[in-house]
This record gives C-alpha cells, structure tokens and sequence, in this order.
C-alpha cells in the first residue's frame, strides 16, 4: 500500500509499459533465462552484490556472524574521509604517534613517535600496507583515543544500517566483542564508494606504497590479476582465516565481493575472481530512470498548479539475468484524486517491475516538486468538479 498520500487512495490508476533494457533489485528471484548455481566456493561465507541497484546476485552464511580481521579498516578510513570532508582533518596535517600506536602488534607501515606523519600517508599506510600502527593513530587523531573512535565506529555503523556489527578497535585485532556479517560488510563497501568515490579511486587500487625506507605491497592480488578489479581491501587472523572485499567495473558495471574465510591468500583471490566472473557473466544492470526524471504526470486538484510529475528519489538501476531485460514490464500505479498541498520528495506513487507475470522488484515514486495549496475560490471549484468526477 502506498503510504504518506494527501488523500485517501480511492482508486488506482495504472501505466503498464515494456522495457527494452533493464535491471533488478534487493533479492535474488528465478528468472526466464536459465542462470547456473554460484560456483562452489571453498569460502565460510561469501556475498556478491551489483553496486548500484544493491541486488544480491549470490550469498552463503552472508548473515552469520564473523570476525572481520582488518577488513575493519575499510570502517576506519569511512570515518578518515569523513573527518576529511568536514574539514576536521586535512590530508597534510600530521599526526602524532603515540607509544600504543607504535607498538602494536600485526601489520605495520613503520611510523615512529618522533617523526611527523600526515593523514594522507597514514591513509597509505593503512589502505595499502593494512598497518595496525596506521590505524590507531587515525583513530587517535580523529578521537583522541581508539575506545571514542570505536564507539565514532558503531555509531556511524547503525547509520548505515549495519545492524549485525559491532567495533571494539580501529584495526581488527580480535576481540569476542568485535564481529560482522558479510551482509554488513557489502552495506559498508558500497556506502565508502558512494560516498567518497575520489578517495576510493585515488587509494584502493595502489599496488604497492614505501614509508620509512619500507616498500610493501598491497595484499590484493586482484589487482594485478584482473584489470577491472580497483580495491577493495584483505584481512587475515588466525581464527578469521584469509578474507577479501573486492570491486570491479566491467562495461558500465560494478560487482561488490566479499569472501570470508579462505585457507589461504592465494584462496581467497581465487575464489573471490570466480565470484566476480560469475556476477559479470550471467547478470546484467541498467540505468531504468534518473533522479528526478519525469515518469508519469498526475492531475493535482486544489492546487495552485494542475499537474505534478512522478519520478525517483534516487537513480534506479535494475539487475536480471542477460536476456531477460527485453521481457521486463513496469507498471506505473498512482492515486486517481491528488488534493495539494503535496510536498516535494513526498511518496504518490509506487512503480513495479515484472518478468513473465512475476514481481521482481518495486520502488516509491515521489513528487518532483511542491505543489502549494490554492487559493480559496479554486479550492472551491476543484471541489466542485470532484463532485461530478
């Protein structure tokens, strides 16, 4: 039922069309054209999802709880790039290095108390070398401490509904209070990259990055095996086992992996390359409108104004299976009396997509723009012309 209507919904008023070049959304469903199973994946839990219209295109114990290693870090830099874009921090400020930081056990990039060190190369080091170091002094430097900036983590995690996380540390090390699910894992992927795609491009895909004389490379074998593949980020202990967020852009098109839980790092790769190939290969996504694209027009009565567009609060991708897109109809349904006033963002509308009779994804269409109330004389007369509708 569409909701935060102006007046009750009387009757519904339909537009039923087919598209020639389609996409699909949230949950996997059974299509006309024949897709094989995932391939069989030596992965505890695994999570392939299109970027743009969020449809799973594959999943095993994606809801199950996990120890998410220094893939946490992916966290920690949202919350870098965040402090970044609201001028909290600027990339050449240094930081100062504490005696925790310095010594923490794991993966480093080598900072020292008593050399200065900036944001943007502790972003290096901790995106590139998955330093430990790196992170605590990020964390530090945001929040003083890595206990505020891990209570900074679950806050910004419930926002982007994470709901299965919780942050006990801005690295990863393990800790029984700090787990995830692959589910929450893709939400924060994708927030990161939609957020702040110019950090992402300028940082995820870098191969190899040196700081106090130390060159290492980035664990991400994808990178240097597939071309489409630019980030995301990898993450072992001993108890999560070898793990690795990937993305990659293939003909207009991003895929979102997460791999969880391999045997080891040449595993993790492997398998998270055949998930990627599996996602490009049997599904396509398309741009179906655009933000603020007229969908359908709609007669508003005891307006100031008659008419009032339907459209997307948001551009709206959908992902089927290749050779389904051409069969894919949407049917526009919307209120058949519109009284104004009717606020700008406000649902009055609601658009369906089916294959073959069955629904595979629907989304609330809303107002375009404000339509103010009439005057009194024409409120009146909508009113009477209502009468005799």
């Amino acid at each position: 039922m569409i909701t935060t209507m102006t007046s009750k919904l009387l009757k519904t008023s339909a537009l039923v069309f087919t598209l020639g070049a389609l996409m699909l959304s949230p949950v996997v469903h059974a299509a006309a054209a024949q897709i094989p199973p995932a391939p069989d994946l030596a992965l505890n839990a695994y999570l392939l999802k299109d970027f743009n219209s969020g449809h799973v295109l594959a999943a095993k114990n994606n809801s199950a709880r996990i120890e998410p290693a220094s893939l946490t870090k992916i966290m920690t830099a949202y919350l870098t790039f965040k402090a970044l874009k609201s001028k909290h921090l600027s990339l050449s400020q240094n930081i100062a290095v504490s005696e925790i930081a310095w010594k923490v056990e794991g993966s480093k990039m080598f900072i020292e108390p008593n050399r200065p060190v900036t944001v943007d190369e502790l972003l290096h080091g901790m995106i590139i070398q998955s330093g430990n170091d790196a992170s605590i002094a990020l964390a530090e430097g945001i929040a003083s401490t890595e206990a505020q900036f891990a209570d900074m983590m679950n806050q910004e995690a419930l926002h982007l509904g994470m709901k299965n996380t919780h942050y006990m540390n801005a690295t990863g090390l393990p800790d029984a209070q700090h787990y995830t699910t692959a589910d929450d894992l893709a939400i924060l992927a994708t927030a990161l990259i939609h957020d702040f795609p110019e950090q992402y491009q300028r940082l995820y895909s870098v191969k190899e990055y040196s700081y106090n004389n130390i060159t290492q490379p980035n664990r991400n074998r994808l990178l240097w095996a597939d071309a489409s593949v630019d980030g995301m980020k990898t993450g072992h202990t001993e108890s999560a086992g070898y793990c690795l967020i990937s993305s990659a852009k293939r003909n207009g098109m991003r895929r979102i992996s997460v791999a969880l839980g391999a045997a080891s790092d040449a595993a993790r790769a492997a398998e998270s390359q055949k998930l990627l190939n599996y996602g490009f290969q049997f599904f396509d996504s398309k741009l179906l409108y655009k933000q603020g694209q007229a969908i359908k027009s709609l007669r508003v009565w005891k307006g100031k104004e008659n008419q009032v567009n339907l459209t997307v609060a948001e551009d709206l991708y959908l992902t089927v299976a290749k050779g389904d897109h051409a069969q894919m109809k949407a049917q526009v349904s919307s209120q058949d009396r519109l009284i104004a006033p009717i606020a700008k963002g406000q649902v009055i509308g609601r658009v369906q997509f089916t294959l073959n009779g069955k629904v595979v994804s629907e989304r609330n269409l809303v107002a375009a723009k404000n339509i103010e109330a009439a005057g009194i004389f024409g409120r009146i007369w909508d009113s009477i012309l209502l009468l005799v509708q």
